[in-house]
C-alpha cells in the first residue's frame, strides 16, 4: 500500500510540476562530457561513438528511464563536431531530442598543448505526456488528458571547456530556447517544458606511479528553481585500461530560492562506477547508485550501462593502443 501511495504521489507531482521538468541524471558524464557540454565536441580528437542506458529506482513503477547516443570528432585542429540523440521517460512523461554540436577549439599556453573550446548545440525536442497513464484523484477531472499530448520545440545549449595535462573545467547551459518557445500554446497542456540548467564541472589528474592515476572530479547542476545538485567523484585508473571509483550526490544550497521549501529533504545518493577497455577501440562502463532517503525502501537502486567505440586513429596513435584520455 505504501508503495502504491508513493507511486501515485510521483505521478501527481509529475503532472503538477510538468512545466518545470529537470534534465535527466547522468552518472557517467565524466567519460563523455558531450552529454552536458557542447564545447566537449572533438576533445578526444578521434571519432568517438558512445551510448548509455540508465534505469533509475529499479522496481518502482514509473521510475525514470534514459537512453542516449552521441558521436563526435574533429574536422581540423580547431573545429570539433558532434551529434546527440536522447530519449527520456518518467511516468507518463516523455522527451525525445536531437542536437548538432559545434566546438571551436583554441590552443593556449606556452606549449600550446592546452585547449580552450567554445561550443554550441542546436536541435529540436519532442515533449509529450500520455494521459492514459495518469490516474485522477477526482473522477472526470478535465485537467487530465484522455489521450496523448505532445509539443515540438527548438532548443540550444552553449558551453566552454578547458583542459590541459593536469586538470580541466567546464561551464555550460542547456534548454535555453525550449522554455521560451511556444509558451502560450503550451499553457493549457500538461506537457513538461524543460527549464534552463547550468552545469559547472572540474577535475584533476594525479599520477600516483607508473601504473596508477588518481582522478577527482565534481559536478554542480542547477536549474535556478529546484534544489542544486552536486556530484563528488573519485577514480583510480590502472594501466590506462581500467577506471574504478565512487561518487556521492547531494543537494546543496548555494543561494536563496524563494520558491523552494526551506525544510525540503536533501536528495542524497552514493554509488560505484567502473569503466574498462575490452579492446583498444571498445570501452564499457557500468555504474550503480543507491538513494539515501525513504525511496530506498521501495527500489533496488539505479543502474547505468555505457558502451563506446573509437572509429579512427589520429596521428601517433595506433589501433593497438588504448586511448584512455585523461578527461
Amino acid at each position: 500500500m505504501k508503495k502504491a501511495i508513493i507511486v501515485g504521489l510521483i505521478c501527481i507531482i509529475s503532472a503538477l510540476k510538468a512545466s518545470a521538468q529537470q534534465d535527466a541524471a547522468v552518472t557517467q558524464y565524466i567519460f563523455n562530457g558531450l552529454y552536458i557540454n557542447p564545447a566537449y565536441a572533438g576533445y578526444k580528437e578521434d571519432v568517438y561513438v558512445q551510448s548509455y542506458y540508465r534505469s533509475q529506482w529499479v522496481g518502482l513503477t514509473g521510475a525514470p528511464r534514459n537512453f542516449a547516443i552521441a558521436i563526435d570528432g574533429t574536422v581540423n585542429d580547431n573545429v570539433g563536431l558532434g551529434a546527440m540523440l536522447t530519449n527520456d521517460q518518467i511516468g507518463a512523461q516523455t522527451a525525445v531530442s536531437g542536437y548538432l554540436n559545434y566546438a571551436y577549439r583554441i590552443r593556449v599556453g606556452q606549449d600550446e598543448e592546452s585547449r580552450l573550446a567554445f561550443g554550441l548545440a542546436a536541435g529540436m525536442m519532442q515533449l509529450g505526456i500520455d494521459g492514459s497513464k495518469l490516474h485522477s484523484v477526482t473522477q472526470g477531472d478535465q485537467a487530465i488528458p484522455v489521450g496523448s499530448q505532445s509539443l515540438v520545440l527548438p532548443d540550444a545549449h552553449v558551453g566552454v571547456y578547458y583542459a590541459n595535462s593536469n586538470y580541466f573545467w567546464g561551464l555550460s547551459a542547456t534548454n535555453l530556447l525550449a522554455s521560451l518557445s511556444n509558451a502560450n500554446s503550451a499553457a493549457n497542456m500538461l506537457v513538461p517544458i524543460p527549464k534552463p540548467h547550468v552545469y559547472l564541472t572540474a577535475g584533476t589528474y594525479i599520477q600516483m606511479n607508473n601504473d596508477m592515476r588518481f582522478k577527482p572530479v565534481f559536478l554542480i547542476k542547477d536549474d535556478m528553481r529546484g534544489p542544486t545538485t552536486m556530484d563528488l567523484n573519485a577514480f583510480l585508473l590502472f594501466n590506462e585500461r581500467f577506471n574504478i571509483g565512487g561518487f556521492y550526490r547531494t543537494s546543496v544550497k548555494l543561494y536563496p530560492k524563494n520558491n523552494l521549501q526551506s525544510d525540503l529533504t536533501q536528495r542524497n545518493s552514493f554509488g560505484l562506477i567502473a569503466d574498462i577497455f575490452i579492446s583498444p577501440s571498445i570501452r564499457v562502463g557500468y555504474s550503480y547508485d543507491q538513494s539515501l532517503n525513504k525511496v530506498t525502501s521501495y527500489n533496488a537502486g539505479s543502474h547505468e550501462l555505457s558502451v563506446g567505440f573509437y572509429l579512427n586513429s589520429r596521428n601517433g596513435i595506433t589501433r593497438s593502443s588504448y586511448r584512455c584520455y585523461k578527461f
